[in-house]
């Protein structure tokens, strides 16, 4: 039986109340999420949100993927950014310039999670500035030889040693962004090395890494789209993903807003409970207002799918969440600034929904860009 939108959104609640939300603190102390979640998300079908049904996939329309992360997001944070950047950049990269081999080849397994898509694109020097990639691609033969260092790539190493599937840019041709392809590299063959992992502020459990491509060999058919068009890719790739941002944002401040309320209605003071004194209620309003604002606008930008869309979502709904979770913390008062609490690290999770897939300035140029385009 096919299941709508408002069943498949009420399966991922079901999902995060049970399976998610009792672990969080467990997975944020131990930086790792239990590799079995993993192993139950793709029983669920969620790895294949974005698959075609060709290649075993679920293909959800792009509202109801983003609803599905958006729940997920409200139990664990982490969780939801796995299968963003799983499906915004290999898998929907591969079902959209893949040649049919690449399809096949690929799509079923990250459709049942066996492999895990992520996106290597950040380098020291090329972060917000994406068309300074230094990493290279030469021809050898009848297949590439990749050599660099990627920085902060989310998945570059999964728990229990699960494998991966990385887009990797690289440059092919001469500087500029137009000198840049993409190729599809197993995170699990020689010359992928892992040799580091970042300590981040919040997203604890999810592995950010960095990885050294050394003497990594591809073959000629790894190329994903034509050779030059890895730029291009990438950035119709970052327009999906920054609609994921938006939704891991809007899940994080729905759980900081719930957390809240249900903490002014028990929380006491001067012999009644804190939520019946105007300056909370005030805030819980506002709070309020601003979740339902970025809901609204997530729901356009899924039906717009275009950049400039992508980038307001993002950039409203990520400041929306720092707002709420700093709120939240704040109505806590003492106690929110305590780990023993669940909104300290919500609002450790959601400053990163600020940074990553384009930091918030990035964000407004891009809008501002379009604005100029269309005057």
């Amino acid at each position: 039986m096919e299941l709508d939108r408002r069943e498949i959104r009420a399966l991922a609640r079901q999902f995060a109340e049970g399976e998610l939300l009792p672990h969080v603190e467990e997975w944020d102390r131990d930086g790792a999420i239990d590799p079995g979640v993993l192993d139950q998300l793709g029983e669920l079908g969620f790895f294949g949100m974005v698959v075609p049904e060709a290649q075993g996939g679920m293909a959800f329309d792009v509202a109801t993927y983003l609803d599905v992360l958006e729940e997920l997001a409200w139990g664990e944070p982490a969780v939801a950014l796995t299968l963003s950047i799983h499906s915004a950049f290999a898998v929907s990269l591969i079902a959209s310039y893949g040649t049919d081999e690449q399809r096949a080849r690929w799509l079923p397994g990250l459709a049942a999670g066996e492999r895990v898509g992520c996106f290597a694109l950040s380098e020291e020097g090329a972060g917000s500035d994406a068309g300074a990639v230094a990493a290279t691609a030469v021809r050898d033969g009848d297949s590439w030889l990749l050599a660099g260092e990627k920085k902060w790539v989310t998945n570059g190493r999964l728990p229990g040693g699960r494998p991966g599937l990385a887009v990797v840019v690289a440059r092919t041709g001469g500087e500029g962004p137009g000198g840049l392809s993409l190729f599809l590299v197993p995170t699990d063959v020689d010359g992928w090395d892992v040799v580091s992992r970042e300590r981040t502020m919040g997203m604890r459990s999810v592995q950010v890494v960095t990885v050294r491509l050394d003497g990594l060999r591809v073959p000629d058919d790894a190329l994903l789209g034509r050779e030059g068009d890895g730029f291009r890719l990438a950035m119709e790739g970052l327009d999906l993903g920054r609609l994921g941002v938006a939704a891991q944002a809007v899940g994080i401040s729905r759980a900081a807003l719930d957390h809240a309320l249900s903490y002014a209605a028990e929380r006491e003071q001067f012999g009644r409970p804190i939520r019946e004194f105007e300056a909370i209620q005030f805030m819980l309003a506002e709070m309020a207002t601003k979740v339902a604002a970025a809901s609204a606008l997530l729901e356009r930008a899924a039906q717009e799918r275009t950049t400039s869309w992508s980038a307001m979502a993002k950039l409203f709904s990520s400041e929306t969440a720092m707002a709420v979770t700093t709120d939240a913390v704040q109505i806590f008062g003492g106690y929110g600034y305590m780990r023993d609490y669940p909104v300290e690290k919500l609002m450790r999770d959601a400053k990163a929904t600020e940074i990553y897939e384009g930091t918030n300035e990035i964000q407004r140029v891009v809008i501002a860009r379009d604005l100029y385009r269309r005057g």
